[in-house]
């Protein structure tokens, strides 16, 4: 059955809401964190979809990184260990001109692991207006891609918040684009738009929301099916 509360209209005016916001930025990054499956390229989530689709609206602006696609290592937890918070410290600075460009780049595990591919996000995020996250709800919170991204990412909060220096995402605006089926949607975007303030970033309205096809009791096949034709039809149409 679905969901009474699903309107393609007003999931329409969401997306144009923030593709007109978007219009008055230059350097906007667009960051994928939705997986399927390698071996069939016809499956691209649902999410990522519509990431190329606003992209059509907006142009050269936009670039857009597939979190998925890159070799990002786990955060190590130096924000809490037995030596205290040293989590971006000057001493985790990222020692590679093509690498760390602005001289910002400061992650232990970007120094541990010569191969993790972070810096790839935060050349460009640094260098960006805005950033959108885009991703698929999973058990009633954003997939473990964006969960690790964001792990990786916390050096940028605790420059300022705990060593006191500038807040380098004090002009960035951020966003969240959640794509779910049935469960927690609103919860979702709430948190993340919290925990993206809490790191520094401005966050608009108008770039967070989610869109969702059905109730939490439908969790048929057939309910499945029917998301991505609506989908579809929604916004790709």
């Amino acid at each position: 059955m679905q969901n009474p509360f699903f309107s393609p209209e007003r999931s329409r005016i969401q997306m144009e809401r923030t593709i007109a916001y978007l219009q008055t930025k230059q350097r906007i990054l667009f960051l994928t964190t939705s997986n399927r499956w390698s071996g069939d390229d016809q499956d691209r989530p649902k999410s990522t979809q519509l990431a190329y689709r606003m992209k059509e609206a907006l142009g050269e602006r936009v670039t857009i990184i597939d979190v998925t696609s890159l070799k990002i290592y786990p955060c190590e937890g130096n924000v809490s260990s037995g030596k205290g918070n040293s989590c971006g410290e000057k001493k985790a600075l990222l020692q590679d001109p093509e690498k760390n460009p602005s001289g910002c780049h400061r992650c232990y595990a970007s120094l541990n692991n010569p191969d993790d591919e972070l810096w790839k996000i935060s050349n460009v995020l640094l260098a960006s207006d805005a950033v959108i996250f885009f991703g698929s709800i999973r058990w009633g919170q954003m997939n473990a891609f964006y969960q690790k991204l964001i792990e990786r990412l916390t050096w940028l909060e605790n420059r300022h918040s705990t060593f006191g220096e500038s807040n380098l995402l004090a002009s960035i605006d951020a966003g969240l684009i959640a794509v779910g089926h049935n469960w927690q949607g609103n919860h979702v975007v709430d948190l993340q738009k919290n925990v993206h303030a809490f790191f520094g970033f401005n966050t608009p309205s108008e770039l967070y929301w989610h869109w969702s096809f059905t109730t939490p009791e439908d969790e048929s096949s057939r309910s499945y099916q029917e998301a991505v034709h609506a989908f579809r039809e929604t916004f790709l149409l």
